[in-house]
């Protein structure tokens, strides 16, 4: 029997167990083109190292062999140059499709407009500051990020009088979407103040949050009392210069990604971070192979916008795993989407 063959048979049993599942909770698109098969599709990674990048890019991956495409990632490694040369090799090895993880077009230059010239379809996780499609990208899935910048604020609003610092990274509008919404938030609440605006890259956390954090103790003191974040990467740094400093009081919440190193941080209880505002990563890696199935089906963009996921300590103890995946019921109905008509 031909790869193809045995491929429609996986695929149609796959099918076949999951059509009597119930779907109660799916929200998202019941109507679609049934899967296209046999594609080559890129993943261009903004950075390896960011847990949701990670997570997103292993979702789609798994969704995205279900349907025997052929799936190849380049990592980025967070440089502007890095991903700037993996798009022109993408550019070289015309696939079928491309995916940018957690990055926009703008830090391309013109391989955008050249995909788009050889009617290359290209979707995108994060690539932008809104979701759905735009000049470049048949469709970016995300969040709404003024959602979830507001689930974050909201929880620090909720502490009576506080002094906040916001991280972020201009590099991306998302982050700046966020940012600038989680300082807005913050100031019009009356017993709130904005201390600083803090834009670092993501890909130099690891090395620049320590001294960061040192002269904003020198500056705020105890005023500083809590730090809003873009992402989780922050806050992976964060804890033992705070701690040097004798500032095991700050409270820390991200407004995403939700990386496994946050979760175990949270779900401990003992971690200064006490929340993160996650992207269901799972049902996006899923949602960004249905965008490109719909594309090479000549179909429009489904247009569905899955909501923010609010992490505490309380909601992970409640589950069984530690983990963000508390409803998988997206596998199911993307499965029923793609079966054959």
């Amino acid at each position: 029997m031909k790869l193809g063959a045995v491929r429609h048979v996986l695929f149609a049993c796959l099918l076949g167990m999951v059509v009597a599942v119930g779907h109660s909770q799916w929200s998202g698109p019941d109507k679609g083109p049934a899967a296209v098969s046999d594609k080559r599709v890129i993943f261009l990674a903004s950075d390896f190292r960011n847990g949701g990048v990670v997570g997103v890019y292993r979702s789609f991956e798994r969704a995205a062999k279900l349907l025997g495409w052929q799936v190849r990632a380049l990592d980025g490694r967070g440089d502007a140059d890095e991903l700037r040369r993996i798009a022109d090799q993408a550019l070289r090895e015309a696939p079928d499709g491309v995916v940018l993880g957690g990055f926009g077009l703008a830090a391309l230059g013109t391989p955008p407009k050249l995909l788009q010239q050889r009617d290359i379809p290209v979707v995108g996780w994060h690539a932008g500051d809104h979701p759905g499609p735009n000049e470049w990208l048949f469709s970016n899935v995300t969040t709404d990020p003024l959602v979830v910048a507001d689930m974050a604020a909201e929880l620090v609003i909720g502490d009576g009088p506080v002094g906040v610092v916001i991280f972020t990274d201009s590099h991306f509008a998302i982050a700046t979407a966020k940012s600038q919404r989680m300082a807005e938030r913050v100031a019009a609440c009356p017993n709130c103040r904005v201390l600083s605006v803090e834009d670092l890259a993501i890909s130099r956390a690891s090395t620049d949050v320590e001294k960061r954090v040192e002269q904003l103790q020198q500056r705020f003191g105890a005023a500083w009392t809590h730090t809003l974040a873009i992402n989780d990467v922050y806050f992976d740094h964060m804890h033992l210069p705070l701690a040097r400093l004798g500032r095991k009081d700050i409270r820390l919440i991200s407004a995403g990604d939700g990386s496994s190193k946050a979760l175990g941080r949270i779900y401990s209880g003992l971690s200064q971070q006490i929340a993160t505002i996650a992207e269901p990563l799972g049902a996006h890696g899923w949602q960004l192979v249905d965008e490109l199935n719909r594309a090479f089906a000549g179909e429009p963009p489904s247009g569905f916008v899955a909501q923010p996921l609010l992490i505490t300590t309380e909601v992970l103890r409640q589950s069984e795993t530690i983990t963000i995946e508390l409803d998988s019921s997206y596998e199911d109905a993307y499965l029923r989407l793609w079966r054959p008509k």
